[in-house]
């Protein structure tokens, strides 16, 4: 009788069974998943960093950015400074240098039409005014709205002034004015008011506290000859310098 099946015999051997700890071939790779899942991670982007348009939107939304945190106190900065140099220059001008455009050639050759000249102001509070003095002062009798003039002083107070032979005397002396042009005579206009002599066209004795002016052009100007002499409390100050135009800069 045939036996089905021997296990010591010659037959068939039964098949062997496979080691539980072998991998098999329908086993998904753990490998390759792990691979995959790696270059998920890396292509996704990663969700703890904002992108630039929403920190944009979030700035334009009510969250200042640091350059605009910054440029409000660089405004306000600039407003000062020029507030403060506004406030300074305007005090300058009031108390300290003013600049006057001349309006006509009476003190040529010293000064011609649309030259301009810085004023020092404080000056004639500090020292009197001396002879050779180019000043600008208010207009004589011409009231608050009148233009200012500008004239060198001649005659201080308490002095005479003296018109002879075409020249200047002060105190019956000759008076040196190398700043009129080569040979151009004073001349006599109209009596002189406000002296203390009586009006005479040739003579004044200045009083105290006053000054004689004329301008440089002795033909063209209408000085003190026609108004009289200038109260030294309307001098607004001493012409220092000129600074217009620039190829004619220069002292006075």
């Amino acid at each position: 009788m045939t036996a089905a099946a021997q296990t010591d015999g010659g037959g068939e051997a039964p098949a062997a069974s496979e080691p539980s700890g072998s991998p098999r071939s329908d086993a998904p790779d753990d490998r390759r998943d792990g691979d995959a899942a790696l270059h998920e991670r890396r292509d996704a982007p990663a969700a703890s960093e904002p992108s630039g348009d929403d920190g944009a939107e979030r700035a334009e939304n009510g969250e200042p950015s640091a350059r605009r945190r910054r440029r409000v106190p660089a405004a306000v900065e600039w407003l000062l400074t020029l507030g403060c140099a506004l406030v300074l220059a305007l005090l300058l001008r009031a108390f300290l240098v003013e600049v006057f455009v001349i309006p006509s050639g009476s003190m040529a050759p010293t000064l011609t039409d649309g030259n301009r000249v810085a004023v020092y102001k404080l000056g004639y509070r500090l020292h009197d005014v001396n002879r050779g003095d180019v000043v600008v002062f208010k207009s004589p009798g011409a009231g608050a709205e009148a233009n200012d003039l500008i004239k060198r002083v001649v005659a201080l107070g308490g002095e005479t002034f003296e018109i002879s032979d075409g020249a200047v005397r002060i105190d019956g002396e000759p008076l040196d004015e190398p700043y009129l042009r080569a040979g151009e005579p004073t001349l006599p206009k109209l009596p002189i008011p406000g002296c203390i002599n009586e009006a005479d066209t040739r003579l004044c004795a200045v009083p105290e506290g006053k000054v004689l002016v004329l301008g440089d052009s002795r033909e063209g100007s209408r000085d003190s000859r026609f108004f009289g002499p200038v109260d030294v409390d309307d001098i607004v100050g001493r012409a220092v310098v000129k600074i217009w135009p620039p190829n004619d800069l220069g002292g006075l």
